[in-house]
């Protein structure tokens, strides 16, 4: 089988792999014929794909497909992002040997059904030319303070046992320490 040197390239340092714990949107896709499974992680800002992971097991192919899928549709809107097919993939690539058309090049299909798994949760702001949502629930003053679950002061957003100052993480949408450099639950850097 001789695979380009795009596919050797992608396959021996593929980008984008792993996980998202806070994942907009997952999809997931396999062929029990050659054992290929691709489940693609994606982050949405602003109706664009802020990130994208994914985790691969199968052929060198399937590999290389994955990271390629990641790179092509990384920054695009989601409208854009639907429009990648696995023949453009393939393209991208130089080409696949025909054996490995039919099982390894489901990256689109993976991406396809995790902005479709997005949509669901979130439509219908996630159309395209809308504001998109913010990907997780807004927090409940009545589930109590993140760090000692003392009761939350709803207008001041302080806790009223431990004191701590908290403001809403502009990436997770969660309560965190005001004061604090990052985010207690994502991890974003808090401005």
């Amino acid at each position: 089988m001789i695979y380009s040197d795009k596919v050797m390239e992608h396959f021996s340092n593929p980008r984008n792999v792993g996980t998202l714990p806070d994942a907009d949107g997952v999809g997931q896709v396999g062929n029990p014929v050659c054992g290929d499974m691709m489940t693609f992680y994606i982050k949405v800002k602003d109706n664009r794909l802020a990130d994208i992971k994914f985790q691969t097991f199968g052929c060198g192919a399937a590999i290389a497909v994955s990271s390629m899928v990641s790179e092509m549709a990384m920054g695009k809107t989601l409208d854009e992002a639907v429009k990648i097919t696995n023949d453009s993939v393939a393209e991208e690539l130089g080409g696949l040997p025909k054996n490995k058309m039919h099982c390894s090049n489901l990256g689109a299909d993976a991406l396809h059904k995790a902005i479709e798994d997005y949509r669901a949760k979130y439509a219908p702001a996630a159309r395209e030319g809308e504001a998109a949502p913010v990907a997780h629930p807004a927090h409940k003053t009545d589930q109590g303070c993140p760090y000692c679950e003392g009761p939350i002061d709803g207008t001041k957003e302080f806790c009223g046992k431990c004191r701590v100052e908290l403001e809403e993480c502009a990436h997770c949408g969660e309560l965190t320490n005001k004061n604090a450099e990052e985010c207690t639950h994502c991890g974003a850097r808090i401005s």
